[in-house]
């Protein structure tokens, strides 16, 4: 049964598409998807991380930070002042529900679109078609990526999503359900958690600081440094510096540079975007989103995405991630703030779970949102997240532009100017923009303006456009 909004978006049931009825008759030509042949629960889920991924994306594009989102080294301080609760508050949140959550949602629905696109191919022409068509959608992915993230923002998605699903999702998609999610599971916490503490610096700190624990327990006997220990000690020095927060002058220097306009950006990053996606995609750093996109595709198999599975399993598998991923973040972040932030801690306390609490935590908002959706309840208030998961590329490129307008581009050159949590002021203005442009666009058109161009570069043909009354 279809709910109608009267802007276009569709809620319903979730309903695959019959089989029979798409393998009867000859094969015909392979063509984009159709607006009622979406499934409701793919979109508003969707729409739902995107939103998401901002809360925690916009303190890249708001100003400089030392740690990886945690607000130190800002040019504003976070827990210093009036507000230092109320930001305190915010970062907890933000880790416990959104961080590294939001972004592995939106991976796991990028490889349930994929298993959902092949197959629909394979039903309607061949398996031929399927792998033509995909390869090309994906193609024009990774060039899209490149092009946001070296002409808009650095921090691009879109890249390493097309490059993934190349070499990776359309190999897998006839995998069982049941190892999707096991190779799912092995990859983003298996491989994606070392890489992640390589990357961060946190095997080589905890060593060092082994080393010069026990090197200390030796000064304190009396004992003479060996050269060797010596060099420890150095290294051991120069790594406490490099985690210190910065000095108030490179922060100064950082947000000067960060509000020199558009050419500045193209001169001072985007220059330099493909070689730091390079070196941080070589480092393993594709694992972070190729794990959960397996996981999708397994969740999408067994019926798990499309709101097909009893409710009280989504009860159950909500609570469950919940009771996994929100204490280790309450204990790791408050131990975290106690030290003030001491790299040690967070490399123990914080990031070495960033990964475990990311599943759990995402299967869990992706489960509680499917409850609500399979229940029927607040219905009309997912329509607009439906229309903002339907035109999800149009939107994140929009996202892009409006903070790079309010922080870097436009003229108020808001870098490094707010305080943390008026970092949230954009944040729900662009939400709004979101929420309301998105409805209304799908009321006149049968895709987004971003959306339309993808799939009319990947079926070599103009799409239809303008909705037929």
């Amino acid at each position: 049964m279809n709910y109608s909004s009267g802007s276009g978006v569709v809620l319903e049931a979730p309903v695959l598409p019959n089989s029979e009825e798409e393998l009867a008759g000859p094969p015909r030509a392979a063509v984009p998807t159709k607006r009622g042949e979406r499934i409701s629960s793919l979109d508003v889920l969707r729409g739902f991380s995107l939103l998401g991924i901002l809360v925690v994306n916009i303190e890249s594009f708001g100003g400089p930070e030392s740690l990886h989102d945690i607000p130190v080294g800002t040019a504003k301080a976070a827990f210093l002042g009036p507000h230092a609760h109320l930001n305190l508050v915010i970062l907890f949140l933000k880790w416990i529900f959104i961080e590294s959550k939001m972004r592995g949602l939106f991976a796991m629905l990028f490889g349930a679109g994929a298993v959902l696109l092949t197959n629909r191919i394979e039903r309607r022409s061949s398996a031929d078609n399927a792998a033509d068509i995909f390869l090309r959608r994906n193609m024009w992915l990774v060039a899209l990526g490149f092009l946001h993230g070296a002409f808009l923002w650095t921090g691009d998605i879109l890249f390493v999503y097309g490059f993934n699903a190349l070499f990776f999702l359309y190999p897998c998609r006839k995998l069982k359900a049941k190892t999707l999610f096991i190779a799912g599971t092995i990859i983003w916490i298996g491989l994606a958690t070392p890489g992640y503490l390589r990357v961060m610096g946190a095997f080589d700190n905890i060593k060092l600081a082994r080393q010069m624990s026990a090197i200390s327990a030796g000064q304190a006997t009396g004992k003479a440094l060996t050269p060797e220990e010596k060099k420890i000690q150095q290294q051991w020095d120069k790594t406490v510096a490099q985690n210190a927060a910065p000095s108030p002058k490179d922060v100064d220097a950082d947000v000067v540079e960060g509000r020199q306009g558009y050419w500045g950006f193209l001169q001072n990053k985007g220059a330099k975007y493909l070689e730091h996606k390079g070196q941080y995609e070589s480092g393993f750093g594709f694992t972070e989103t190729l794990g959960p996109m397996l996981i999708g595709m397994a969740l999408f198999k067994c019926g798990f995405l499309t709101a097909e599975l009893p409710l009280s399993i989504y009860l159950w598998t909500a609570i469950a991630g919940f009771l996994i991923s929100t204490p280790l973040y309450i204990i790791g972040l408050w131990k975290a703030y106690l030290s003030n932030f001491y790299f040690l801690v967070l490399d123990k306390w914080v990031y070495s779970t960033y990964y475990i609490t990311g599943e759990a935590g995402a299967i869990a908002i992706a489960a509680a949102l499917l409850f609500i959706i399979k229940s029927g309840i607040a219905r009309p208030l997912l329509r607009p997240f439906a229309a903002v998961g339907q035109t999800a590329l149009s939107n994140y490129l929009l996202t892009s532009f409006l903070c790079q307008m309010v922080f870097v581009f436009g003229p108020w050159k808001l870098y490094g100017q707010l305080e943390y949590y008026q970092l949230l002021y954009v944040v729900f203005g662009v939400w709004i923009v979101n929420l309301v442009v998105s409805p209304l666009w799908l009321s006149a058109f049968e895709f987004g303006p971003c959306e339309w161009l993808w799939r009319s570069l990947t079926y070599w043909k103009p799409q239809r456009m303008r909705l037929r009354s």
